[in-house]
Protein backbone atom coordinates (compact mmCIF):
# COMPACT_ATOMS: atom_id res chain seq x y z
CA UNK A 1 0.00 0.00 0.00
CA UNK A 2 2.52 2.31 0.68
CA UNK A 3 4.60 1.68 -2.54
CA UNK A 4 0.86 2.81 -4.50
CA UNK A 5 1.38 5.89 -2.84
CA UNK A 6 4.35 6.79 -3.73
CA UNK A 7 3.87 6.25 -7.10
CA UNK A 8 0.48 8.08 -6.90
CA UNK A 9 2.22 10.94 -5.24
CA UNK A 10 5.15 10.84 -7.52
CA UNK A 11 2.62 10.42 -10.58
CA UNK A 12 4.68 7.90 -12.13
CA UNK A 13 3.36 5.64 -14.88
CA UNK A 14 1.32 2.80 -13.05
CA UNK A 15 2.40 0.01 -15.68
CA UNK A 16 6.19 0.68 -14.81
CA UNK A 17 6.41 2.99 -12.27
CA UNK A 18 9.24 4.87 -13.76
CA UNK A 19 7.88 7.05 -16.48
CA UNK A 20 6.50 10.69 -16.05
CA UNK A 21 2.92 11.04 -17.23
CA UNK A 22 2.55 14.80 -17.51
CA UNK A 23 5.31 16.88 -19.74
CA UNK A 24 5.77 19.78 -17.01
CA UNK A 25 5.87 19.73 -13.23
CA UNK A 26 2.56 20.65 -10.90
CA UNK A 27 3.52 23.73 -10.11
CA UNK A 28 3.72 25.34 -13.56
CA UNK A 29 0.38 26.58 -14.00
CA UNK A 30 0.06 27.46 -17.70
CA UNK A 31 0.94 23.88 -18.91
CA UNK A 32 -0.81 20.93 -17.35
CA UNK A 33 -0.84 18.47 -20.51
CA UNK A 34 0.01 14.71 -20.23
CA UNK A 35 2.36 12.68 -22.51
CA UNK A 36 0.64 10.49 -24.92
CA UNK A 37 2.61 7.54 -24.02
CA UNK A 38 5.19 6.81 -20.80
CA UNK A 39 8.59 7.16 -22.42
CA UNK A 40 9.57 4.08 -20.20
CA UNK A 41 7.42 1.69 -21.22
CA UNK A 42 4.79 2.86 -23.94
CA UNK A 43 1.72 2.68 -21.64
CA UNK A 44 -1.08 5.09 -22.90
CA UNK A 45 -2.26 7.29 -20.64
CA UNK A 46 -5.91 8.24 -22.61
CA UNK A 47 -7.08 4.99 -22.52
CA UNK A 48 -10.37 5.62 -24.99
CA UNK A 49 -11.89 9.23 -26.09
CA UNK A 50 -13.09 10.80 -22.83
CA UNK A 51 -11.21 8.89 -20.49
CA UNK A 52 -10.91 11.79 -17.57
CA UNK A 53 -14.04 13.01 -17.58
CA UNK A 54 -14.75 10.95 -14.39
CA UNK A 55 -11.84 12.37 -12.90
CA UNK A 56 -13.96 15.19 -11.96
CA UNK A 57 -15.65 13.07 -9.75
CA UNK A 58 -12.02 11.77 -7.76
CA UNK A 59 -11.47 15.65 -7.64
CA UNK A 60 -14.39 16.26 -5.60
CA UNK A 61 -14.03 13.06 -3.33
CA UNK A 62 -10.39 14.96 -2.66
CA UNK A 63 -11.64 18.40 -1.93
CA UNK A 64 -14.35 17.08 0.32
CA UNK A 65 -11.96 14.72 2.54
CA UNK A 66 -9.34 17.28 2.43
CA UNK A 67 -12.24 20.34 3.90
CA UNK A 68 -13.30 17.18 6.63
CA UNK A 69 -9.99 17.04 7.66
CA UNK A 70 -9.67 20.49 8.01
CA UNK A 71 -12.58 20.93 9.50
CA UNK A 72 -12.02 18.21 12.74
CA UNK A 73 -8.58 19.58 12.84
CA UNK A 74 -9.15 23.46 13.40
CA UNK A 75 -12.33 22.24 15.85
CA UNK A 76 -10.32 20.34 17.49
CA UNK A 77 -7.27 22.55 17.92
CA UNK A 78 -9.13 25.95 18.70
CA UNK A 79 -11.90 24.39 20.78
CA UNK A 80 -14.60 26.42 19.19
CA UNK A 81 -18.04 25.29 18.21
CA UNK A 82 -20.24 25.96 15.25
CA UNK A 83 -22.07 29.05 16.92
CA UNK A 84 -18.49 30.91 17.32
CA UNK A 85 -18.22 33.30 14.15
CA UNK A 86 -14.34 32.17 14.46
CA UNK A 87 -15.73 29.20 12.42
CA UNK A 88 -15.59 31.85 9.28
CA UNK A 89 -11.50 31.81 9.52
CA UNK A 90 -11.31 28.66 8.61
CA UNK A 91 -13.51 28.52 5.48
CA UNK A 92 -11.53 31.42 4.52
CA UNK A 93 -8.60 29.60 4.68
CA UNK A 94 -9.62 26.60 3.32
CA UNK A 95 -11.37 27.77 0.69
CA UNK A 96 -7.80 29.53 -0.27
CA UNK A 97 -5.75 25.90 0.27
CA UNK A 98 -7.86 24.71 -2.42
CA UNK A 99 -7.29 26.62 -4.46
CA UNK A 100 -3.51 26.84 -4.55
CA UNK A 101 -3.95 22.95 -4.34
CA UNK A 102 -6.34 22.16 -7.11
CA UNK A 103 -3.53 21.72 -10.04
CA UNK A 104 -1.85 19.20 -7.98
CA UNK A 105 -5.40 17.77 -6.49
CA UNK A 106 -6.26 17.35 -10.25
CA UNK A 107 -3.17 15.69 -11.48
CA UNK A 108 -3.48 13.63 -8.36
CA UNK A 109 -7.16 12.58 -9.59
CA UNK A 110 -5.99 11.88 -13.02
CA UNK A 111 -2.97 9.48 -11.37
CA UNK A 112 -5.42 7.98 -9.53
CA UNK A 113 -8.16 7.75 -12.46
CA UNK A 114 -5.35 6.13 -14.51
CA UNK A 115 -4.00 3.79 -11.55
CA UNK A 116 -7.59 2.37 -11.27
CA UNK A 117 -8.48 1.46 -14.66
CA UNK A 118 -5.04 0.01 -14.94
CA UNK A 119 -4.25 -3.84 -15.40
CA UNK A 120 -1.09 -4.95 -14.91
CA UNK A 121 -1.37 -6.97 -19.28
CA UNK A 122 1.96 -6.73 -19.96
CA UNK A 123 1.54 -10.28 -21.71
CA UNK A 124 -1.90 -9.06 -24.24
CA UNK A 125 0.72 -6.01 -25.27
CA UNK A 126 3.96 -7.77 -25.96
CA UNK A 127 4.38 -6.34 -29.64
CA UNK A 128 3.12 -2.71 -28.24
CA UNK A 129 6.38 -2.69 -26.17
CA UNK A 130 8.65 -3.41 -28.91
CA UNK A 131 6.79 -1.56 -31.33
CA UNK A 132 7.39 1.43 -29.02
CA UNK A 133 10.79 0.95 -28.24
CA UNK A 134 11.66 0.65 -32.08
CA UNK A 135 9.62 3.90 -32.83
CA UNK A 136 11.45 5.72 -30.08
CA UNK A 137 14.52 4.80 -31.13
CA UNK A 138 14.09 5.93 -35.35
CA UNK A 139 12.51 9.31 -33.74
CA UNK A 140 15.68 9.95 -31.81
CA UNK A 141 17.73 8.97 -34.97
CA UNK A 142 15.27 11.40 -36.87
CA UNK A 143 16.23 14.27 -34.27
CA UNK A 144 19.51 13.92 -34.68
CA UNK A 145 19.69 13.97 -38.17
CA UNK A 146 17.60 17.19 -38.00
CA UNK A 147 19.72 18.74 -35.79
CA UNK A 148 22.65 17.71 -37.88
CA UNK A 149 20.85 19.76 -41.01
CA UNK A 150 19.87 22.52 -39.06
CA UNK A 151 23.61 23.05 -37.88
CA UNK A 152 24.94 23.06 -41.52
CA UNK A 153 22.43 25.45 -42.49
Amino acid sequence: MFTYIKNILSQKCPRCHEGELFTEKWYKLNNNKMKPNCTVCGQRTELEPGFYHGTGYVSYALTVGYSIITFVLWILITDIGLKDKRIFWWLIINVVTLIALQPWLMRISRVLWLSWFFHDDDYLHANQNKNFKRNNENSETIKVALNKIETKS
